[in-house]
């Protein structure tokens, strides 16, 4: 199926969408002066900025993901903040807490790091569960309590959180619920040879460039979200989107032959994502309407968190990769 730009949207949103999206390559730019090789990392990354919704980076040490994350907080003139997760980490390390005023008996609230418009939750499978379950609370309703006393957080708010997938000492596994409140799980793979090539150049240095200069207002990002709201979803990729989440529930239908090999399948918080990255997409690539290959770029990020494995899946090597890819080669475009 191929939707046509002449059918849909509009002369004006097509404008609109090409302003905009100038603005967030002057932000891709902004941050390749200093991050080299991760250009899908940073264009996921984006399209979380874009549809208001939290990133979950897994990938193994030295890979950039925290330094992209700086960067890209850096190139907005918004307040950031890093969280390093560690074992013996307090909610109230993250949150904020009361202070008792003795001269006139009263609390105060000392607001903690999560108020700012970019966190980054640098190792977030090191903190315990009560600070997982207060992250909970920020991360879907976007506010914080504090006592008795019940506080919005700034927008945009958006965690980006990293992980090591392949050390375990220390580490305690993100509950499935927080998990589903990240809109996207990236895996961050090796740079290529010419890549790594020039991070050598760039970075081999006792004093390498770690800064940069912020490029874009927060009320530009806001600006961009409601283009973003705006880009047409036709009928028929609604349907497809549908079918991708449904198809990992309902594999049989299908024919994936996958059934024992999933115990959960993504549920329909998992469409709702699908639709609204997709759009991000569709702006990030200049355009005001949303095609099916939009959606197949990022069903992967969507999803891949959000099937449950089972134990045969472990058994056999079987990743939520693999299995994504059998729904998206098998389901059907109309």
């Amino acid at each position: 199926m191929t939707t046509s730009a002449e059918s849909t949207p509009s002369a004006e949103l097509a404008q609109e969408v090409d302003r905009h999206s100038h603005l967030i390559q002057r932000l891709i730019e902004s941050v390749e002066q200093v991050v080299v090789g991760q250009r899908p990392m940073i264009e996921k990354l984006l399209v979380g900025l874009l549809s208001n919704g939290h990133v979950l980076l897994e990938g193994v040490p030295g890979l950039a993901k925290t330094l992209t994350v700086s960067v890209l907080a850096q190139s907005l003139h918004g307040k950031f903040s890093r969280i390093q997760f560690t074992p013996d980490l307090l909610p109230a390390d993250l949150l904020g807490t009361q202070i008792y005023d003795p001269r006139d008996h009263t609390f105060n609230i000392r607001q903690g790091p999560i108020f700012a418009n970019i966190v980054l939750a640098d190792e977030i499978n090191r903190a315990p569960a009560k600070v997982q379950s207060a992250l909970l609370e920020a991360m879907q309703e976007r506010q914080v309590t504090i006592g008795d006393k019940t506080m919005p957080l700034a927008q945009p708010f958006l965690v980006l959180a990293t992980q090591n997938p392949i050390e375990q000492e220390g580490t305690y596994q993100l509950p499935e619920a927080q998990v589903d409140r990240f809109m996207l799980k990236l895996r961050i793979d090796y740079p290529h040879r010419d890549e790594e090539r020039l991070i050598v150049d760039r970075m081999a240095t006792t004093r390498p460039k770690t800064h940069v200069q912020p490029v874009i207002e927060l009320e530009e990002v806001a600006e961009a979200r409601g283009v973003v709201d705006r880009i047409y979803l036709d009928p028929k990729v609604r349907d497809y989107i549908v079918e991708l989440a449904r198809a990992s529930r309902e594999p049989a239908r299908l024919n994936l032959n996958v059934e024992r090999l999933i115990d959960f399948g993504a549920s329909p918080r998992a469409s709702i994502n699908m639709a609204i990255a997709s759009r991000a997409q569709a702006f990030l690539a200049g355009r005001a309407y949303v095609t099916p290959a939009d959606v197949k770029e990022i069903a992967p990020e969507i999803l891949r968190h959000r099937i449950i494995l089972s134990y045969e899946a472990h058994a056999e090597g079987v990743t939520s990769d693999d299995i994504i890819q059998r729904i998206l080669d098998r389901v059907p475009i109309q």
